[in-house]
């Protein structure tokens, strides 16, 4: 089910992927490395605990979500980005849209903020992108009255296909869980909206 005004007309995810690009450039130039990006950039912009809790760094739960450790790291955030983000705008209005990145993306980082070493740091758009996926999943077969237990099943195999080693898989997690709760409050919202609607119409 489509919804009237819908995000689609605005093109967020490529919005989203347009800064995220041209942050990995300003990075990269800052930095003086395209391929990898500098430590002393990812102190600086990425999430490090002790840093956010001790060093009163707050913006650092939203700045990395922008950062990513390398070329492939943000290569593969925006091909999955892509690929959730479109089908998430056929359903989410614009403010619906970016609600779910960047809660995603926020619940990822304080999960992280509360679980990770203080000095480990963390980088990437992943905890959003999960949260868009989830959303989008949980919201296309809430609306057409199918179990919600293929779209657990599908999110739980990608965090599954997703973790290893140097991956922070409690932003993926958290993002995840936010994207389904997001999708499911969304969908049942909207599924009341148009019965009261209908049984207004006679």
């Amino acid at each position: 089910m489509k919804i009237i005004n819908n995000s689609e007309k605005y093109m967020p995810t490529f919005v989203l992927v347009g800064i995220n690009v041209a942050f990995y450039i300003y990075t990269s130039l800052i930095g003086g490395n395209f391929l990898n990006t500098n430590p002393e950039i990812i102190y600086r912009f990425g999430q490090v605990n002790g840093l956010v809790i001790y060093g009163g760094l707050y913006y650092q739960v939203i700045t990395s979500i922008f950062v990513h450790g390398n070329i492939t790291h943000l290569f593969g955030n925006m091909l999955f980005l892509l690929i959730f983000g479109l089908r998430a705008e056929e359903f989410f209005s614009l403010p619906e849209y970016f609600f779910i990145f960047f809660l995603g993306g926020l619940t990822g980082n304080l999960l992280s903020l509360i679980l990770l070493p203080l000095n480990l740091p963390s980088v990437g758009a992943s905890g959003a992108v999960f949260a868009i996926f989830g959303a989008a999943t949980i919201y296309a077969r809430r609306t057409v009255s199918q179990s919600i237990a293929g779209a657990l099943l599908y999110g739980f195999f990608l965090l599954f296909l997703s973790s290893g080693p140097n991956v922070n898989n409690f932003a993926h997690i958290g993002g995840l869980f936010t994207g389904l709760i997001a999708g499911y409050v969304l969908a049942v919202r909207r599924s009341k909206n148009t019965k009261y609607l209908i049984s207004y119409s006679y």
